[in-house]
């Protein structure tokens, strides 16, 4: 199904926010496009809507499938933007936002769906989930110079680390259960990412309710949604494997001659499993077995 712009889906497709886990992917390029929905969709949400350009073409064994929304997240801020639409036009609903060519990983996700996790999620008096985004590149680019390719995809196995959050409005006192993250390309290559942009977490799976809004930073205006756990124990946490920093990257000018290869000596092949996810500590499975 395809509208001709956010408020024509505001208007005329308020169904597909009835229930959730409903999936948004905000389309930047036409990069992996097919392999990105169709991975949401063997996630198991209950919806996936897809802001993209007009002129952009979705595959056509996905397209029917999916809701799509001609509205352009290109321009800065806007992808947020329509998120916070989105939000307060489906109370009570949980949500998913990533963008195209990256891919969501949750403990188990081979054999349970996002909505079976959600559930226990909620049983944990939890509306939120961190997740942590995994830089993915191609080995080999000379063979993929735009640095994206499934099959010769690789992540860093180490190099990821956390700091203390300070509250400005309270004598930069740390934040409670709130941490910023740091690691991946963003970390490695840093003289050419702007400092705000740097961070690796976002709170990607949440339940949306009346006045909550989405910042630029991909944190909350509600802090609690941005805490990492409850206060009495871990919680479960997932990660969403990204090309993104890579594309950029290559595509910049300012930094695409500075770079032959993305690959060092803490370089791994993915694996397109939770398991090397969970081995290598990059999500939590808190009390969910």
């Amino acid at each position: 199904m395809r509208y001709s712009s956010l408020d024509d889906f505001l208007k005329y497709g308020g169904e597909a926010l009835a229930k959730g886990p409903v999936a948004v992917v905000l389309v930047e390029d036409e990069v992996e496009l097919g392999s990105t929905m169709r991975h949401h969709l063997d996630c198991g949400f209950r919806e996936v809507l897809v802001l993209m350009p007009e002129a952009f073409a979705l595959p056509e064994d996905v397209a029917p499938k999916l809701r799509r929304i001609d509205h352009d997240v290109t321009l800065r801020g806007d992808g947020i933007a329509a998120i916070n639409r989105l939000i307060a036009a489906a109370p009570g609903i949980w949500m998913y936002y990533c963008y195209n060519a990256e891919y969501l990983f949750y403990p188990f996700c081979e054999t349970r769906t996002v909505g079976e996790m959600l559930s226990f999620h909620a049983e944990e008096r939890r509306d939120a989930m961190l997740t942590y985004v995994v830089d993915l590149y191609a080995g080999d680019l000379g063979r993929h110079p735009g640095a994206v390719s499934l099959e010769d995809a690789h992540l860093d196995r180490s190099g990821y680390y956390a700091l203390a959050r300070n509250d400005a409005g309270h004598h930069n006192h740390p934040k409670e259960r709130q941490l910023d993250f740091y690691g991946g390309l963003r970390w490695r290559y840093e003289e050419h990412i702007p400092a705000p942009r740097r961070k690796i977490d976002r709170i990607a799976l949440f339940r949306a309710r009346d006045g909550l809004t989405l910042r630029e930073n991909h944190t909350f205006s509600d802090e609690e949604y941005n805490t990492y756990a409850c206060p009495w124990h871990h919680n479960l946490t997932a990660a969403i494997v990204s090309f993104r920093t890579a594309k950029a990257l290559k595509r910049n000018p300012g930094s695409t001659f500075d770079i032959d290869t993305f690959k060092w000596h803490n370089s791994t092949p993915f694996e397109w499993h939770s398991r090397q996810l969970l081995d290598l500590g990059l999500m939590e499975p808190g009390q969910w077995f």
